[in-house]
């Protein structure tokens, strides 16, 4: 499982490092390659996502200790949406349009996402979201990184029946559109 852990660890790394090569074709020879961090700092949800803007700036910090992106050094340009969820929306704007970034790491909850999904889109910008999400959307401009249910509540729901004969259980989950999505489908299996 920790090998699986890994490699599906390095084949991320590699296709954000991909995407930000091809998203950073247009950027001139002397300038840093700026990505964009989007993850509140402040209000309900800083203390899930302070820990996602730490581990970019590690990440960023450790790939320009290696020469960078195509000889250019990552720059990291953080904002802080508030957990205010238009905030998320005009903050995409603002990295996009304002400060050309090539790329956006953020959002941890599904109304972040789909609050900056339609910005992403008009302004053909790229979206690295780092958490399980509830399927159903799919967008080029979004490199959705984490499972959905299908990857997780089903598997469950299976190895119940199948493989442990349980008859009945209970799938507990918040007031929240992820939770919606992962019961449905497991319900419907």
């Amino acid at each position: 499982m920790k090998v699986f852990s890994v490699a599906l660890r390095k084949l991320a790394l590699s296709t954000a490092v991909m995407s930000l090569t091809l998203a950073t074709a247009t950027v001139r020879a002397e300038d840093a390659i700026k990505v964009g961090v989007l993850h509140s700092l402040s209000g309900t949800m800083a203390i899930s996502e302070t820990t996602l803007k730490d581990t970019i700036l590690m990440l960023i910090d450790e790939q320009n200790k290696k020469g960078g992106l195509l000889g250019k050094k990552l720059e990291p340009v953080v904002v802080d949406p508030a957990s205010n969820w238009p905030l998320f929306a005009e903050k995409t704007r603002e990295l996009l349009s304002k400060d050309k970034v090539a790329a956006i790491f953020g959002c941890w909850t599904s109304v972040s996402r789909k609050s900056v999904l339609p910005v992403v889109e008009e302004l053909n910008g790229l979206l690295f979201y780092p958490v399980q999400y509830e399927s159903e959307e799919s967008s080029k401009n979004v490199f959705y990184t984490g499972a959905a249910p299908n990857q997780q509540a089903i598997p469950a729901v299976d190895y119940l029946m199948n493989d442990l004969k349980v008859k009945r259980w209970v799938l507990a989950g918040t007031d929240y559109l992820y939770h919606y999505k992962g019961l449905l489908a497991a319900h419907c299996q």
